[in-house]
């Protein structure tokens, strides 16, 4: 029994040994090269669009354009800017004109009419900052593009296969529990401070349990179709404003600010994970 137990204590030692001088992949694909720093912060829409598949309760929903929550913002924004950006990229399309005339009626009128969080988060760090441009870095879906493309008579009947009874309705076990969540989610938006939210609902198991919705309902429709469908729709957008974030203007020591919905953090954040061209900076450690 004792030599089985020592047998077993030198073989866990020396994987751990062995485990201690693995090479680290990041000495051949990074090594002292500098590297754009990225910091993703995921938000809850200020103005309640109600584009999403979760609608917030009117009683429920965060104004923050009240003068308690406006001192909010700034110490939200204070904690931002300890990362000190040098860009901005929001979910607005390639086409930002209707965003810096906005900001320019801010720098003119230090007075923010909209409750976007663009306009809330993103104007006040461009102007603090000295940023002369904000990016807009979302994209259109795959099938989008495909169901209104020119080929689109070709796409729509296969494409209309695959999403048929696609409706963010479903009614599953794991659905329901996700329906308590975003209810449980709301309350702790209107309970705490924005930053006491922001830091929250950015921390990474909240990021991932929040991406897990789309692996439940919809995505269990047939064997592959709710699968394909979350590819070509959400998976497809991701990954396009990933690819679009790649084509930014950045040089190795600027550092960029991404300011998007919070539902995109899960896939956003492991694209940046994984990448070697950004340095991802958490949003918890600043």
């Amino acid at each position: 029994m004792l030599r089985s137990a020592l047998l077993l204590f030198a073989t866990a030692h020396a994987l751990f040994a062995l485990g201690q001088h693995l090479p680290d992949p990041d000495s051949i694909l990074i090594g002292d090269r500098p590297r754009p720093k990225v910091l993703l912060v995921g938000t809850f829409h200020f103005e309640y669009y109600d584009l999403d598949a979760h609608v917030t309760d009117k009683d429920k929903r965060v104004n923050v354009k009240d003068p308690a929550r406006q001192k909010e913002m700034e110490e939200l924004v204070d904690y931002i800017a300890r990362f000190k950006p040098t860009a901005i990229a929001v979910e607005s399309g390639p086409n930002t004109g209707y965003l810096m005339e906005r900001y320019r009626t801010y720098q003119r009128t230090d007075t923010l009419a909209r409750a976007d969080e663009m306009d809330q988060i993103g104007f006040r760090v461009m102007e603090r900052f000295g940023l002369d441009t904000i990016y807009g870095v979302d994209a259109p879906t795959l099938v989008g593009d495909l169901y209104d493309g020119p080929d689109s008579l070709l796409w729509r009947p296969i494409l209309d296969s695959i999403y048929t009874d696609w409706d963010f309705t479903s009614d599953d076990p794991v659905s329901k529990r996700y329906k308590s969540f975003y209810t449980f989610s709301d309350d702790y938006h209107t309970d705490h401070t924005l930053l006491e939210s922001f830091k929250y609902h950015n921390a990474e198991k909240m990021q991932d349990r929040d991406y897990g919705a789309y692996l439940a309902g919809d995505f269990t429709l047939g064997k592959y179709r709710g699968a394909d469908g979350l590819a070509m729709h959400w998976y497809s957008r991701n990954l396009r404003i990933f690819r679009n974030v790649q084509e930014l203007p950045l040089a190795p020591a600027d550092r960029l600010l991404v300011l998007f919905g919070a539902g995109h953090m899960g896939v956003l954040r492991h694209l940046f994970d994984c990448t070697v061209e950004f340095e991802l900076v958490k949003f918890g450690e600043l």
